[in-house]
């Protein structure tokens, strides 16, 4: 059974940083990319970064110097470091199989607001 429990979203203040997590179960982590996605209101989910089985990462231009993703086989965790967070990068964010994902966690908001 697949599970992927994103962690570590919140209110943090524009500027501010926030890390996330997800631990992921019953896929083949080791062999897949693993890609944090977003979606804010109104808007469709977006592939913001993502880490190949070989820790080579991609990132949307919109986030490239801000966010950066890492991941652990042994853990099967990937995480999102997040710098220099903008209004616009508030939504709620999910991990997955990049590019072509499968079964959705529930995710984490991320509220970027003074």
């Amino acid at each position: 059974q697949v599970q992927l429990v994103e962690s570590g979203g919140g209110l943090v203040q524009p500027g501010g940083s926030l890390r996330l997590s997800c631990a992921a179960s019953g896929i083949a982590f080791r062999f897949n990319t693993m890609g944090w996605y977003r979606q804010a209101p109104g808007k469709q989910r977006e592939l913001v970064a993502s880490i190949t089985n070989g820790f080579r990462a991609n990132y949307a231009d919109s986030v490239k110097g801000r966010f950066t993703i890492s991941r652990d086989n042994a853990k099967m965790a990937v995480y999102l470091q997040m710098i220099s967070l903008k209004p616009e990068d508030s939504a709620a964010y999910y991990c997955n199989i990049a590019p072509t994902p499968g079964v959705w966690g529930t995710g984490t908001l991320v509220t970027v607001s003074s």
